[in-house]
């Protein structure tokens, strides 16, 4: 069946979906576009502290961790230590995931991920260039606070890295999860770009309230130069 073509918000279904890790080809290749994600099974954290040891220095991910999933997390744990030893992560801070852009494409080669959950996204090219090569596809948080929500889908800490070395919010932790999320499918394996897609729209509907309006409608607002004349 030929899958529905997405060229504006209108297209955009917003199925939800619930993912087992490691996340099999067959789901990857059904997840479309602004799907509603959760997540059951392991995650890990990875940030810039462990993309060095994997990318630069390469040292490769544990064996354990690959075997388990292949779900990267950009995000910082806020983790506590119970009496007995044993860690707790009550809530999860996302990351910009620009901040790993020029790591990605040896990051995907290294690690095997076909997920990465992050928070606002890449570009299009972006995708294009180091996602679509590797058949993966970016999840983005939610809005803003939810740490705390995510937190309570962690049901325990399987496996800490580095953690000496690199500290609490740079180690590599591995977490296992119930209902994780939600996340939307910002980036899928074409290529596409939701938040671009949004744009687009918001600028073409930009240009349907200008139209019919009066010469500098808006200058009241600091416009002095027409829409179409700025660079």
């Amino acid at each position: 069946m030929t899958a529905r073509a997405i060229e504006r918000l209108d297209d955009v279904a917003m199925d939800e979906v619930r993912l087992t890790t490691p996340v099999g080809e067959a789901d990857l290749a059904r997840l479309k576009l602004g799907d509603v994600v959760y997540l059951d099974g392991f995650v890990y954290t990875a940030r810039e502290g462990v993309y060095r040891k994997v990318v630069e220095q390469g040292q490769g991910l544990p064996a354990s961790v690959t075997r388990l999933t292949n779900v990267n997390f950009h995000c910082s744990p806020a983790a506590t230590v119970r009496p007995d030893g044993a860690y707790v992560v009550e809530a999860v801070t996302a990351t910009a995931s620009f901040r790993f852009g020029r790591s990605m494409a040896r990051w995907f080669e290294c690690s095997g991920a076909k997920v990465i959950v992050g928070k606002a996204g890449l570009t299009e090219l972006a995708y294009r260039e180091w996602f679509v090569p590797h058949g993966a596809v970016y999840l983005t948080t939610v809005g803003y606070g939810l740490g705390a929500a995510y937190g309570k889908c962690i049901t325990g800490v399987r496996e800490v890295h580095w953690l000496e070395e690199l500290g609490i919010a740079q180690a590599l932790w591995v977490l296992e999860v119930e209902r994780l999320g939600p996340f939307l499918v910002e980036g899928d394996r074409e290529g596409r770009s939701l938040f671009a897609l949004a744009n687009r729209e918001i600028n073409r509907r930009l240009d349907e309230v200008y139209h019919g309006l009066p010469k500098y409608a808006m200058s009241r607002f600091g416009e002095s130069t027409p829409r179409d004349e700025i660079v």
